[in-house]
């Protein structure tokens, strides 16, 4: 049943996988028929109107991202110089900061071939569940598919905060030819609270024209 909507400000955290993240948003500008970036502010309000159906009866003045932190592995700057790849991180640097994006940056794995990230998982589920005690969210939206998520949804729920799950389900060919999958573990949808499928949502027919799902692009 829907909260009523004289229920007080619903104040949502938002937490990304920054490699996951990014995976999705390189499908949507280099294979979907978009052919657009996706556009972090675009996406809180697209969070917000989700959460709204959820919980205030649409009323989405009621809800507020009061927190967002977007994870992932970086490279040492002698590792980014060689990769060529400073310009674009500071480009995401300036992307997270205008959209009011909090940034947390984990040394990659750089003896690994090929390198690797480590430990971002264990990093973001421990900072996400420190400032859910903390502040007490009312709704933790996370972007991930890993199951190595599921405890910290669990902690989660257990302080009476709702998970929301922005769920993806994609295989397809990338714009080198090579097969790709990107998916949600089946056992982080079953432990949140609410799970909203942004891959079939933006592809669905009555998106079409919808200026919040268009909105999500840039």
């Amino acid at each position: 049943m829907l909260a009523d909507v004289t229920t007080p400000l619903k104040r949502i955290a938002v937490f990304y996988d920054g490699t996951f993240f990014q995976k999705l948003s390189q499908y949507y500008r280099y294979v979907h028929q978009r052919q657009k970036f996706i556009d972090l502010g675009g996406l809180h309000e697209y969070i917000r109107h989700r959460v709204a159906a959820l919980e205030t009866n649409n009323n989405v003045s009621l809800c507020q991202i009061v927190d967002a932190h977007f994870f992932r592995g970086r490279f040492s700057l002698n590792a980014a110089k060689q990769a060529n790849s400073l310009e674009t991180d500071r480009l995401i640097d300036q992307l997270l900061m205008y959209a009011g994006v909090v940034a947390h940056y984990y040394p990659m794995n750089e003896q690994a071939t090929p390198p690797e990230e480590k430990g971002i998982d264990v990093w973001l589920a421990l900072e996400a569940y420190d400032l859910a005690v903390h502040k007490r969210f009312d709704v933790l939206v996370l972007l991930a598919g890993d199951q190595d998520y599921v405890p910290l949804v669990r902690k989660v729920n257990g302080l009476g905060t709702r998970v929301l799950i922005l769920g993806v389900d994609l295989d397809y060919k990338d714009q080198h030819g090579k097969d790709r999958w990107q998916k949600t573990n089946g056992r982080l949808v079953d432990e949140a609270s609410y799970t909203v499928m942004i891959t079939e949502e933006v592809d669905s027919k009555t998106a079409k024209g919808d200026r919040i799902i268009d909105g999500i692009f840039r």
